[in-house]
């Protein structure tokens, strides 16, 4: 069962008196602990294409499907539900200044309805899986960029979302951090059986995904077949 798929999406926007077609006709899927990259250069259509696969915009042709259920066809309500569904990684990492990396990492779950201390909690146990327990009680501004990334990994784990949505994630990143942080995301989406979909320039992302797929001018190809990622080919197997 696939936990994303994209019909033959299109989505277009009215730029100085012309019609782009900012994805054009994509079919894409990524199945329950898939690591799928898109890759691209700024202005590929890579955002939007998340942004599709989050609901947060509709297709003007094509379907959007998770779990199998169309998302046009969800009432508002359900659609709350789905993105709630989802884990988001953002460029910029969206953290309140002041504010623990505790609490920032139990954003999600709060806003979901959960109680204060049922989100700490959850938020807790991630911090301490991406090697934050001793800093969770600093807030951003006493947080590395990478250590930020990481809370950010750790909100967007939160609530056993059944897909992680990744735009550019490694952007803010030194290339060291950056490989650090596709390898965790990815080893802990594998794990958990949990898809994700990393939107990138970063050319190292490839090396982490099982499938890498190329969006040029909202078109899109796939440079690589199913194989081994990198972690695999160090440690021989699939992590589990």
């Amino acid at each position: 069962m696939t936990t994303l798929e994209l019909d033959a999406v299109v989505k277009r926007y009215a730029v100085g008196g012309e019609v782009v077609r900012a994805v054009d006709g994509v079919s894409l899927t990524v199945a329950p602990g898939e690591v799928v990259a898109l890759y691209g250069p700024s202005g590929s259509g890579k955002t939007t294409l998340l942004e599709l696969a989050a609901g947060t915009q509709s297709p003007d042709d094509g379907a959007v499907r998770f779990g199998g259920v169309d998302l046009a066809t969800l009432s508002r309500a359900e659609a709350t539900r789905h993105r709630r569904a989802l884990g988001f990684v953002f460029q910029r990492f969206y953290l309140h200044p002041g504010t623990s990396a505790l609490d920032n990492a139990a954003m999600k779950l709060l806003f979901s309805g959960s109680s204060p201390r049922a989100a700490r909690s959850e938020a807790a146990v991630w911090l301490r899986r991406v090697g934050l327990e001793r800093r969770a009680a600093h807030p951003p501004a006493k947080l590395s960029m990478g250590e930020q990334q990481r809370v950010v990994i750790a909100r967007a784990l939160a609530g056993d979302p059944a897909l992680i949505l990744a735009d550019e994630p490694t952007a803010s990143l030194d290339s060291e951090r950056g490989r650090a942080i596709l390898a965790l995301l990815s080893g802990i989406c594998r794990e958990r059986s949990v898809g994700m979909l990393i939107a990138t320039h970063d050319p190292d992302a490839a090396a982490f995904a099982d499938r890498v797929c190329e969006l040029r001018d909202g078109t899109l190809r796939e440079r690589s077949s199913p194989g081994r990622t990198a972690s695999e080919r160090v440690s021989g197997s699939r992590p589990t």
